[in-house]
């Protein structure tokens, strides 16, 4: 069954023509919602809502994720990396290790660094790496094909492309000396992380997603995290090059990029390496209308409302004027996915969830004085919209 929406007999455009037309600048019948909620907030969904079904289906959000490649892989194959572990750690398919957390933040980790403090490239080279040219891909298409069916955009979650992937293997600290000091083992790294990841990008790219979602954290909360002179050398080359095998295999598909934190002095680079939509545009960081209007004619943008700040402590109405204002300087042919910042944490009131839904659902376009353009439906319409 194909899912669109609907009201008062008039059908509208699906969610994946309605999310890909918005993200295009090309018009939007009507906002989606989404969000991401933490282990403690998906407990108070089900407890409000009686949890028959996933939140991001109760809240109709227009995409799904598809899945990745599938590798066989053993844990413990990465545990001589490691001089010890707590028990309950959790080893990644990097071999990335995640010590647990405290009791107060349980979904919080402590990461550790298989390849930190190694000086000796041969030995970084038998680092056991993941082999996704071996791994499972067959399952891509179909669920691609299945996701499309019910009317959604097939999104290829494939966030932490370069710079995270390999600083989570060999610490911040490390790679940025690496990299200042021109050693062989940044090169080495950053091409075995780019080569695998590209692996995964294609395949997704060819089992038809909609969009891809790349990124790296290249901002911190002040500032950019590193020189334009090492972003350039290092990252911004090899982030061209993942984009454009996107673009060969399918020239329509989005780009997404994450980066947490302030991240305007990369903007232009950004756009020279091909993404169509920067996230978070994160609000404590950046002035999110201003960005907009600087680069809304050649960027779009998903995000935008703060989860340090507005999402927690904002009132309901905030939080609907936030959004609505965000929404009325990206302009009516769109251009602006609003929605929270990163993962809503604990202390987020539910009744601001549902704010942030309501202030998408009631969202009226505002078109420039003389312009004859219509509303594609009316406010009263717009409050009866389902799915």
């Amino acid at each position: 069954m194909i899912y669109v929406a609907k009201t008062k007999g008039v059908i509208l455009m699906t969610p994946r023509e309605n999310l890909l037309s918005l993200l295009r600048r090309q018009g939007y019948d009507y906002i989606p919602a989404t969000f991401s909620l933490c282990p403690s907030l998906e407990a108070e969904y089900k407890k409000q809502t009686g949890g028959k079904m996933p939140y991001q289906e109760y809240f109709s959000f227009p995409w799904k994720d598809l899945p990745d490649i599938r590798l066989d892989y053993d844990p413990d194959i990465f545990r001589p990396w490691y001089d010890s572990l707590k028990p309950g750690t959790h080893i990644g398919i990097w071999g990335t290790a995640h010590e647990p957390g405290s009791e107060a933040a349980k979904h919080m980790t402590r990461m550790r660094h298989p390849l930190s403090g190694i000086e000796d490239l041969e030995k970084i080279k038998e680092y056991p790496f993941p082999d996704f040219k071996n791994g499972d891909a067959s399952q891509l298409k179909q669920a691609a094909d299945a996701i499309h069916a019910r009317g959604m955009a097939a999104v290829a979650n494939l966030q932490c492309t370069i710079w995270e992937v390999s600083w989570y293997l060999r610490s911040m600290e490390d790679l940025f000396v690496d990299m200042m000091t021109d050693d062989p083992i940044a090169e080495f790294i950053f091409d075995k992380v780019t080569e695998q990841n590209l692996i995964r990008i294609r395949a997704a790219a060819e089992a038809g997603a909609d969009i891809v979602y790349l990124g790296d954290d290249i901002g911190m909360q002040h500032t950019a995290m590193m020189s334009h002179e090492l972003y350039r050398k290092w990252i911004k080359p090899r982030l061209k090059k993942v984009i454009a095998a996107i673009r060969e295999i399918n020239p329509d598909a989005l780009v997404f990029y994450h980066s947490c934190g302030m991240v305007t002095p990369f903007i232009d680079d950004l756009i020279d390496a091909g993404i169509d939509v920067l996230n978070p545009i994160q609000s404590e960081c950046m002035n999110p209308v201003e960005i907009i209007k600087t680069y809304g004619d050649r960027l779009s943008f998903y995000g935008a409302v703060g989860t340090q700040t507005t999402m927690p402590f904002g009132t309901p109405e905030e939080i609907i004027k936030t959004v609505h204002s965000y929404l009325d300087a990206a302009g009516p042919n769109g251009g602006m996915l609003v929605a929270p910042t990163h993962l809503l944490e604990p202390e987020v009131p539910w009744e601001n969830i549902l704010a942030f839904v309501e202030a998408c659902k009631t969202y009226q376009k505002k078109w420039p004085r003389g312009d004859n353009m219509p509303f594609r439906f009316s406010k009263e319409c717009r409050q009866n919209l389902t799915f």
